[in-house]
């Protein structure tokens, strides 16, 4: 795998990581597996400046390009009350990945995982109980990169997003 350096985004990345995230989206509308995203629907630009601001978005550079984002925070779907999770945790208690993407120049590279690697070591270091996800129905080179970390597949349901509307995920998590 290359190095991939981590860093948590500053005020003024919100150019690249919405320039990110605009490319990423035209790379995967031709793309065998489409996660559904659109731009300025999810992630939206608000979602994503917020998340700056909060200081829960990540960078990952490649040879000094962006080639990878991720928000992580506390928050999640309300579907997640359904979950039958592998351990009761507080929200204080667990991280949630949002929005991990890689450029498709870059994929399959390990990428994917050494963001999730990123935040397992964040969570282990805050004295969390788990990290949990969801992916959309079929996404399975995301379902790959998450299981070969070590996230095992909770349950199957449905949930709302803006940018799907009702639509199958799985949800993923990893007990620290």
């Amino acid at each position: 795998m290359d190095r991939l350096d981590i860093r948590p985004a500053a005020e003024g990345d919100c150019p690249a990581v919405r320039d990110f995230y605009y490319a990423l989206t035209d790379e995967m509308a031709d793309a065998p597996y489409r996660p559904g995203w659109e731009k300025d629907v999810y992630p939206a630009q608000e979602f994503l400046k917020d998340s700056i601001r909060r200081g829960e978005l990540y960078l990952g550079f490649l040879d000094g390009a962006l080639a990878a984002c991720m928000v992580v925070n506390h928050a999640y779907n309300e579907g997640y009350r359904s979950v039958a999770w592998g351990v009761e945790a507080a929200d204080d208690e667990l991280l949630v990945i949002h929005a991990l993407g890689v450029r498709r120049a870059c994929s399959g590279r390990g990428l994917a995982k050494a963001m999730a690697r990123r935040v397992l070591q964040m969570a282990r270091a805050q004295g969390l109980k788990t990290v949990r996800l969801d992916v959309l129905g079929g996404n399975l080179p995301a379902e790959r990169a998450y299981t070969a970390v070590g996230f095992r597949h909770v349950d199957t349901l449905r949930m709302f997003y803006e940018d799907t509307g009702w639509t199958d995920y799985k949800a993923f998590e990893y007990l620290l």
